[in-house]
């Protein structure tokens, strides 16, 4: 499962999804995906913007969550 921290960064950077829209020109429905964690695919335009925005790397936007197989 992959983790998207966008809620965590635009939190600590006092911004809101109408910002990151605003100044990056990406989708309005697609920020909210990204933000509500309900997309599943990105394209790399989209990241290189949002992380070239928030001065972040991917590695702070993305994160590899391993699902344990706990029964």
């Amino acid at each position: 499962m992959i983790k998207c921290h966008l809620s965590t960064l635009l939190g600590m950077k006092k911004l809101k999804v109408a910002d990151v829209v605003r100044d990056t020109g990406v989708n309005r429905s697609t920020v909210n995906r990204l933000f509500h964690e309900t997309n599943n695919r990105i394209d790399f335009d989209t990241l290189e913007k949002i992380c070239t925005y928030l001065d972040c790397t991917v590695g702070d936007f993305l994160e590899v969550k391993h699902e344990s197989n706990e029964e």
